[in-house]
């Protein structure tokens, strides 16, 4: 009986953790516009992001013509 329970619990558990390791998996995306004061977007402005969560620690990217 006892482990029967063992193996119910473990499965249990493995059933409620895998949402949130798939969710850890999913890859992330920046999104936003780049304007300078007038409200203009900036087309091949440099944009860094940096974290200790990512790989890479930092991950840049560059504007295109729609800022």
């Amino acid at each position: 009986m006892n482990v029967q329970r063992s193996v119910g619990l473990v499965i249990a558990l493995c059933l409620l953790l895998m949402p949130s390791q798939v969710w850890a998996q999913a890859s992330g995306a920046i999104a936003g516009t780049v304007k300078d004061a007038s409200g203009a977007v900036l087309p091949g402005v440099t944009v860094e992001a940096a974290s200790p969560a990512l790989i890479e620690r930092v991950r840049s990217v560059v504007t295109d013509e729609r800022g």
